[in-house]
Formats: C-alpha cells, structure tokens, sequence
C-alpha cells in the first residue's frame, strides 16, 4: 500500500501563486506515473495534470496550461505542483495520486492522498 500525503494548500489572491506537495512516506512510488486532480464543491473529481514515472513526459488539463508545473524528485519520493496566476475559478481540494489503472486523465489511480484546500480569493 503506497500512502500519498499533500501539503501546500491555502487561501491565496487572484493572481497569486502556491506550490503543492504530495509526499510519500513509506517510499516505493518512483515506479509510477503521478498526477493531480481537483475537485471543487458540486463537481466530479477532474484532471489537473500528470507526469510520468522518469518525469519526461507531463500532461496538463487546457484549464490550467501554461500557469501550472507538474515535477517530480524520486530520490526524495516527492511530487510537486507550482500554481501560478491562479484564478476564483481554480479553487477546489488538490489530491495527488499514482498509479493509474487507465488512461492518465482518469481518476482511476490505484493510490489517492487525503487531499488539501486550494482558495483563490480576493
């Protein structure tokens, strides 16, 4: 069992910028791909962005391209998400999340962190 755990979350202004991180623990998540997803209340769980096991290839929901960074560190078991020129319209929870059982925009991973509060308020 790979236990995900997310920091990083709070209340930020319109423009502003937050860096998340998902941690884990007790190791053994180098071998996976990653992403994020976020869920806001009243909505489906969706796709932020994923990034493969050896950090070469990401992937970005169109909402979030050019203003999220999805990496990685391996060594350290460390997974990042740099949120920059955030919007209202972005505030939700942030989970991270490994091992997908299908494709990689799908939130069918097999491991999920608990979750951290996104705001974007003014």
């Amino acid at each position: 069992q790979v236990q995900l755990v997310e920091s990083g979350g709070g209340l930020v202004q319109p423009g502003g910028s937050l860096r998340l991180s998902c941690a884990a623990p007790g190791g053994t998540s180098s071998g996976y791909t990653k992403g994020w997803f976020r869920q806001a209340p009243g909505k489906e769980r969706e796709f932020v962005a994923a990034i493969t096991r050896n950090g070469a290839n990401t992937y970005y929901a169109d909402s979030v391209k050019g203003r999220f960074t999805i990496s990685r560190d391996n060594a350290k078991n460390m997974m990042y998400l740099q949120m920059n020129s955030l919007k209202p319209e972005d505030t939700a929870v942030y989970y991270c999340a490994g091992g997908p059982r299908g494709p990689y925009y799908s939130p069918s991973y097999n491991y999920w962190g608990q979750g951290t509060q996104v705001t974007v308020s003014s």
